[in-house]
């Protein structure tokens, strides 16, 4: 009889580590592993804990997460692999990009990779739309591209939670106006951007749900594609994909029809006649965004079909 791989949550106790727990329970085939709350800082425990699994998903803050990679590769051959959901290793050559609809070889690459970087949840949608485009190119790499997101508050981890949620907060929110946001370099890199974009993010009260909307002057870009070439050119990028799809434009759109799954829906608004655009990416921010993007990253590295949806969503 075939052993059922182990999971350990080095950091379970937050927002992303408790969503990844909650869809790792209706897993019949990955058994989770606890360490007991009063040692959950000890490294001891935590390393002998990390000898005894098959894969430790890191719900870290980035230094924590760093000091805890560190921690299971001192176990040499007996190290466990590794899912990073922090910032720490996104940009790292050496730990593959847990974003499987990047390339026709990204899921390959995930499930052979010892250190896998799940990405931020900003940076997924915004890569998705834009690579295609850079790729084919309808886009220069050194297009000056501008990033408008909004997210749910429960993107900002627990002390942002409990600010909503004891309404202490704005009903919403312009932040990263330093334009140094974190997740910049991640969702340059990935893009294939050579010009650093200008992202804006913000937050609403509202627990969940995010979308990404990239503005374009389509007479700017070279052979002035129309909305129907980039919506073309998106659909056959990522026809057959299980999670990510390409719908029609709607006149409005709002952030939270996608929580708890782990589907992320691309449109391209346009308006041929003024030659103008805006593309969105709308998924939560806890599913593709997060959690569910983990889970999706767990299956490819256990070798293992997945349910990436809370158990409430997949009845």
């Amino acid at each position: 009889m075939a052993k059922t791989p182990t999971v350990f949550i080095d950091g379970e106790a937050g927002t992303t580590g408790l969503q990844i727990r909650e869809r790792l329970a209706i897993l019949p085939g990955i058994a989770v592993r606890s360490i007991d709350p009063a040692r959950r800082k000890d490294p001891e425990a935590r390393r002998a804990l990390m000898a005894e699994v098959d894969l430790v998903v890191l719900c870290l803050p980035d230094e924590a997460a760093k000091e805890s990679a560190a921690l299971a590769a001192s176990l040499g051959d007996a190290a466990p692999r590794l899912l990073d959901a922090s910032t720490a290793h996104r940009v790292n050559p050496d730990w593959a990009y847990g974003l499987p609809e990047l390339t026709a070889e990204q899921p390959a690459l995930i499930a052979a990779a010892p250190r896998v970087s799940n990405p931020g949840c900003y940076p997924t949608g915004a890569i998705l739309l834009l690579r295609p485009l850079v790729e084919a190119g309808l886009m220069p790499a050194d297009y000056p591209v501008c990033v408008n997101a909004i997210s749910g508050y429960s993107g900002g981890g627990n002390a942002m939670i409990a600010e909503y949620e004891g309404r202490r907060a704005p009903d919403f929110e312009i932040y990263g106006l330093g334009l140094t946001h974190k997740h910049v370099a991640e969702l340059q890199h990935y893009s294939g951007l050579t010009r650093r974009p200008i992202f804006i993010p913000s937050v609403g009260d509202y627990r969940q749900g995010m979308i990404d909307s990239i503005p374009l002057h389509l007479d700017t870009l070279p052979g002035r594609p129309k909305p129907a070439d980039i919506e073309a050119l998106l659909a056959a990028r990522y026809a057959g994909s299980e999670y990510v799809r390409v719908v029609p434009a709607t006149p409005k759109l709002e952030p939270q029809a996608l929580n708890n799954t782990n589907l992320l829906e691309l449109r391209v608004h346009g308006n041929e006649a003024l030659g103008q655009a805006v593309l969105t990416a709308r998924f939560d921010n806890l599913g593709k965004g997060a959690s569910g993007a983990a889970v999706q990253n767990i299956g490819l590295m256990l070798g293992i079909a997945v349910e990436t949806r809370l158990p409430a969503a997949a009845e």
